[in-house]
């Protein structure tokens, strides 16, 4: 298929709270509303859906001033999709996975490190690619709030094996070299933490 090339991305809180329903849709990304690395626990044990739901109305701010959590993306008028983009210390549940830290040793609350954590496509426009632009248009966003280096936690499929949604939300690998990000570390088979660092 081709790719879009009517694309207009913006800051969550510049959307209506009625299109970021539209792109959640239903299944899995309607059920967790974003906010797996936002709790502390486990997602479907300690948090009811209304909580999650509410959680992330707030968090977005959709239709008001002031900060946001993500970027919607828009094709041709209609709400498509939305990157979750903002400081690191904001996702809790960052702190205690263990894939990310695999390796490393900085400081988890470091102001200056903002993480993309989930990408999501509106059933309709999926399978044309709209995860590449969402996934540039966080690195401007990320250095233009003041950001100093932007992570993301992305994957690679392999041949025969079976993709989740649960995995693939954080997106592909090659969507995030696309957008500038080189690897950090390969903390296993299928997963990699990838990063820009920016200069002032």
């Amino acid at each position: 298929m081709e790719p879009f090339d009517d694309v207009r991305i913006v800051p969550a809180n510049e959307a209506s709270w009625p299109d970021l329903e539209l792109i959640f849709g239903s299944g899995d990304a309607q059920r967790c509303r974003c906010q797996r690395f936002k709790v502390t626990e486990w997602i479907w044990r300690d948090s009811t859906f209304d909580e999650r739901l509410e959680a992330q109305e707030a968090q977005t701010g959709c239709g008001t001033p002031g900060p946001t959590s993500g970027l919607v993306a828009y094709v041709a008028g209609e709400p498509a999709g939305w990157v979750a983009v903002e400081p690191r210390r904001a996702f809790p549940k960052l702190r205690t996975s263990r894939i990310p830290w695999k390796g490393r040793a900085e400081d988890k609350d470091d102001p200056g490190v903002w993480a993309v954590t989930c990408l999501v496509v509106r059933k309709g426009f999926r399978g044309r690619g709209l995860t590449y632009p969402l996934a540039r248009a966080t690195v401007p966003f990320a250095r233009e709030h003041g950001a100093r280096a932007l992570e993301a936690y992305p994957m690679v499929t392999r041949p025969g094996k079976t993709v989740t949604w649960g995995e693939l939300h954080v997106g592909a690998r090659q969507v995030f070299e696309d957008a500038g990000f080189t690897e950090v570390t390969h903390p296993s088979p299928r997963r990699f933490v990838m990063r820009v660092e920016f200069t002032r």
